[in-house]
């Protein structure tokens, strides 16, 4: 959820018995603008080491996915096509590791440490994923990744709680 709009959108319909959205960037705006300025910062940090922007819109979608959040899956679903992604890979996103050679060993290893970050595995699964990561990715890279989806998973969980309606 890198979009600042998300903070004015209307929330989602309530499902029986839910509580009402939270409305956290309303209320905590220099919360919201520092959590913005992080991802600004991982985005920087990451363009001058070389990253390609589409990687780690990959592991954004990816982690998004995980966390149920919609909002987040529409942002980085649209903004992954229209860097280029194709359909296909969009699609079969989370079925990754049965793909075959539709991802490559670098995108693979990303998002294994994305995943990783996000689902906080015992400490050797996570080494495991890390790992990984840095037999194809270099150090900063991997950092990158699991910044990248540490951010993300703070954009997620304010919007899953403020629950913003996605664009369509």
């Amino acid at each position: 959820m890198t979009d600042t709009s998300a903070a004015s959108a209307a929330s989602a319909p309530l499902a029986s018995g839910a509580l009402p959205a939270l409305p956290m960037t309303e209320l905590a705006p220099q919360a919201f603008a520092a959590v913005h300025a992080l991802h600004g910062a991982v985005e920087q940090a990451a363009a001058a080491a070389g990253m390609e922007p589409l990687l780690l819109e990959l592991v954004r979608l990816r982690c998004s996915q995980l966390n149920g959040c919609t909002y987040c899956v529409d942002l980085h679903t649209a903004a992954a096509r229209k860097a280029g992604e194709s359909d296909e890979r969009l699609d079969r996103l989370t079925a990754w590791r049965e793909s075959g050679p539709l991802f490559t060993p670098r995108e693979q290893a990303a998002l294994a440490l994305a995943e990783a970050v996000t689902r906080l595995p015992d400490h050797a699964e996570g080494a495991r994923a890390q790992r990984a990561a840095r037999a194809v990715l270099s150090d900063p890279e991997a950092a990158f990744v699991a910044w990248a989806a540490a951010v993300v998973n703070t954009y997620n969980r304010i919007a899953v709680t403020s629950r913003p309606v996605p664009a369509v």
